[in-house]
């Protein structure tokens, strides 16, 4: 698989062209919002995907993201991401991973969330 990185680039990661469907919720104490959209691209430090509305630079976000490797190539898996978003332009928004984790596709429960690639 090839990453999109040129030397212009200054992110710190190699970013991937993952194209997966994506859920997520503004984490607000006002209301919940929620909404959904396709990833364009996935780095260790971010993702950037479609979405069905606008997404305000600084709002915290919880991603679901279904994950193409099974688990024991039978489980599916979601990746669920907690973390900002540093920008929003023509329907599509990136957002910096703060936490994240995978779980099964049918779980809700919360559980241990990794922090910058290291387990808290």
């Amino acid at each position: 698989m090839s990453t999109t990185k040129d030397k212009s680039d200054r992110r710190a990661s190699d970013r991937f062209p993952i194209e997966r469907e994506v859920r997520y919720k503004i984490l607000s104490k006002k209301h919940e919002e929620v909404g959904q959209g396709v990833t364009v691209n996935m780095s260790s430090n971010g993702v950037l995907f479609t979405t069905d509305q606008l997404l305000v630079p600084g709002r915290r976000l919880e991603l679901n993201i279904s994950w193409p490797a099974p688990l024991n190539n039978k489980i599916p898996l979601k990746l669920v991401a907690r973390g900002r978003v540093v920008r929003y332009e023509s329907g599509r928004a990136a957002m910096e991973i703060q936490q994240y984790e995978f779980r099964t596709q049918g779980s809700q429960a919360a559980s241990t969330f990794a922090v910058a690639g290291k387990l808290q």
